[in-house]
């Protein structure tokens, strides 16, 4: 897909309202945004929780974007771009019975998350519910999202991977390319080299950049533990309300998807699911 229809999305609706909030550049509103729940956190704070990012370019970002803004100003300007996103890439369907019990659902859905461990989920946990359900339903999905991440560093760390080297891993996968995900994350040439060849120490990368059988083991092992970890959700609702919610979910993000609003590749190693799948 295309990735410019999503950056004119972004351009359209994201600049405009971060801005507004005083908050300057793409990066600077993306960690003000994600990371305004824990309150106007250090620039250490974000790095470790957000795991994948260069502590540099998370630094030119934060704590300047609590002297120019603020957590309750970024937060209500990612409340904003949420929804104007959503209701341009949904349309009619934004106010849908669909999107209603969806919601629901995945509000039944965080019932299961567990807290321990789990800062950024924990944060976003102890904002109010939005009271729209299309808002209602992404909140829950953000829920989910940090929920699954939080566990995903955890095993990334277990593992030995620091930032540099977990981004290598996901490029050397094959789901986005390796020098592109190296920009998005902030890190320089050299330092991306020696986590590269620390990862052929391991024997987990091959010389192409690739992963070893190894390697691909590792990722595996790393993916299915974040599951593991991840499983509480899907117990609270059970095999129908997960069926239920996926159906929901899966219309709903064909909508997305044909609107433009996620490009392929992107790095969070997202790839579209077949039409079958959905």
């Amino acid at each position: 897909m295309d990735p410019a229809p999503a950056r004119a999305l972004w351009r359209r609706y994201g600049r405009e309202q971060y801005a507004a909030a005083g908050l300057k550049g793409g990066w600077m509103g993306y960690f003000a945004s994600r990371s305004a729940a824990m309150g106007p956190v250090p620039a250490e704070v974000v790095t470790a929780t957000f795991y994948v990012f260069h502590p540099g370019m998370v630094a030119r970002a934060i704590p300047d974007a609590w002297r120019l803004s603020s957590p309750e100003r970024a937060l209500a300007a990612r409340h904003a771009v949420a929804d104007s996103a959503l209701r341009r890439l949904l349309g009619d369907a934004a106010d849908s019975e669909a999107v209603a019990e969806a919601a629901a659902l995945a509000r039944r859905a965080i019932d299961g998350c567990r807290l321990p461990g789990r800062t950024l989920h924990a944060a976003h946990r102890s904002l109010p519910w939005p009271e729209a359900p299309h808002l209602a339903l992404w909140h829950a999905a953000t829920l989910l999202r940090e929920h699954r991440f939080d566990g995903h560093v955890s095993v990334l760390a277990a593992e030995g991977l620091d930032g540099a080297a977990a981004n290598l891993t996901l490029a050397g996968s094959g789901v986005i390319g390796a020098e592109e995900l190296r920009g998005m994350r902030g890190w320089s040439e050299d330092e991306w080299t020696a986590a590269a060849d620390g990862l052929r120490e391991r024997g987990w990368m091959a010389g192409d950049g690739g992963l070893t059988a190894e390697g691909e083991a590792a990722r595996r092992r790393v993916e299915e533990q974040t599951d593991r970890l991840a499983s509480g959700p899907v117990e609270a609702l059970g095999e129908a309300g997960c069926a239920r919610l996926e159906t929901l979910i899966g219309e709903l993000s064909d909508r997305i998807l044909v609107g433009g609003g996620l490009p392929f590749p992107n790095p969070m190693g997202l790839v579209p699911a077949p039409a079958a799948a959905r």
